[in-house]
């Protein structure tokens, strides 16, 4: 799930190294995510999982964005 993640992480931060990225990596305080940022993360996800999101999730970490797509089965 984590390099799927560093998969998508990789097309919204263009030209950003995400080799580094782990669980405990913060979306804000680490990859200096802004709303748009999360916009876009949350659009690659739902095209490279095949749902949409039904509700407001705050992911803090992409252990966060790993955990929550464990629990919705993917």
């Amino acid at each position: 799930m984590l390099e799927k993640l560093k998969e998508i992480l990789g097309k919204v931060l263009v030209g950003v190294d995400v080799s580094g990225v782990t669980e405990k990596t913060r979306l804000v305080e680490d990859l200096e995510f802004d709303s748009l940022a999360i916009m876009m993360m949350s659009m690659e996800i739902e095209d490279a999982f095949g749902f949409k999101f039904t509700e407001f999730v705050k992911f803090e970490t992409v252990g966060d964005v790993c955990n929550y797509l464990i629990k919705k089965g993917y």
